[in-house]
């Protein structure tokens, strides 16, 4: 029994939430976005479970040819697309999808010369002023784009900005400002993330781009995977390595954070901020032991982390804690430490051991 922090990825769950995405979306096409290693829970593993998707997208050209060398065979959208002309041409030979949003690229696109031409996601801004052309500007870029040898097919995308808050009138008016937009130059349309396409029916227009649900978080901040009907992909866990016992008034962990209140047992688990667990997590911040919760006790430092173990007296070395995941869901952690899931599910670090499961074959296979 090894003492190193786990990151228990479910495949079944991964399949489960992309089911949901196609319950809330019948019959629209879409990308599954697994950039950033696959927010977090492995490139490969999450491929291999989202088969089903009609594409994939990514950040990055890295990532892309990533998954062409794991053999993934699927179309590939880079979101953030190519921005020389090295990466244009691993671009062209990887068959990839790019996003075009600022001049640059089409400027790369004209000059790029002969070659296989690419299928652009020309992007426009309908409101988040991140990425991407003015509405104004996009019948003159479909002209030109129309015309560059180097464009096999012409498509248009917007993204959402606050969509996770459904009572923000902004993602009924940028989906009103795409509606307004000449789409006959463009073979296909794409604007619903995870939040648009479950809070906003005007949004799901084309192909889909759902993130951070098909990973089994809600992308409301004021709701759970539960209440999406979503089924959470990880489960963080780590072990008791050591159980004190401290004394009324002690002080516990880097700077004293916590006093002890009476005399007690304070339980150390092997997991800190060195592996992805917040450091700015509060005291009180919830652990999942036997199926007690139990409340964080002083400062997150690099390696563990302590815990009010009252509620456990006879708690000892070697059981499981439960981070995030089954029973615990990871926006609640999220909360305590003042940020998002995603933040979470993206910084768990190298040292984490990761292992795939499939709990829907467990549960249903032989004497399941």
């Amino acid at each position: 029994m090894g003492f190193a922090p786990r990151a228990t990825i479910d495949q079944a769950a991964l399949r489960h939430n992309l089911r949901r995405v196609r319950q809330a979306a019948p019959g629209q096409p879409l990308w599954a976005v697994i950039k950033a290693n696959g927010y977090g829970h492995g490139m490969a593993t999450v491929a291999r479970a989202l088969e089903a998707a009609d594409g994939f997208a990514v950040a990055r050209i890295e990532e892309a040819l990533r998954l062409r060398g794991l053999g993934v065979e699927k179309p590939l959208l880079v979101l953030e697309g190519v921005s020389d002309a090295a990466d244009l041409e691993q671009a062209r030979q990887a068959g990839c999808e790019l996003v075009l949003h600022q001049p640059g690229q089409l400027e790369l696109l004209e000059s790029s010369g002969s070659g296989s031409p690419v299928r652009v996601w020309l992007k426009v801004d309908t409101g988040m002023h991140r990425l991407g052309f003015r509405p104004a500007e996009v019948a003159d870029l479909a002209e030109l784009l129309a015309a560059c040898p180097a464009v096999s097919e012409l498509n248009l995308m917007t993204h959402l900005a606050n969509a996770d808050d459904p009572a923000d009138p902004m993602t009924a008016e940028q989906c009103a400002r795409f509606a307004q937009l000449n789409t006959t130059p463009f073979s296909r349309r794409s604007i619903a993330n995870s939040a648009g396409l479950l809070g906003h029916p005007e949004s799901r227009r084309g192909w889909l781009r759902p993130g951070i649900m098909l990973y089994g978080v809600s992308p409301f901040a004021e709701s759970t995977a539960a209440a999406e009907g979503l089924r959470p992909v990880m489960h963080f866990s780590a072990r008791v390595i050591a159980v004190n016992r401290c004394a009324a008034g002690e002080r516990v962990g880097y700077g004293g954070r916590y006093t002890c209140p009476e005399s007690m047992p304070v339980a150390v688990v092997g997991v800190g901020y060195g592996d992805g667990y917040p450091r700015h997590a509060g005291d009180g911040t919830p652990l999942l032991i036997r199926g007690q919760r139990l409340p964080l006790a002083g400062r997150v430092s690099m390696d563990m982390l302590c815990v009010d173990a009252r509620r456990l007296p006879d708690l000892r070395v070697g059981e499981e804690v439960t981070l995030w995941g089954d029973g615990l869901p990871v926006e609640e952690i999220a909360r305590a430490a003042g940020t998002i899931a995603y933040e979470l599910l993206c910084g768990i670090t190298g040292r984490v051991e990761f292992v795939p499961v499939d709990r829907e074959e467990a549960a249903h296979g032989p004497g399941g």
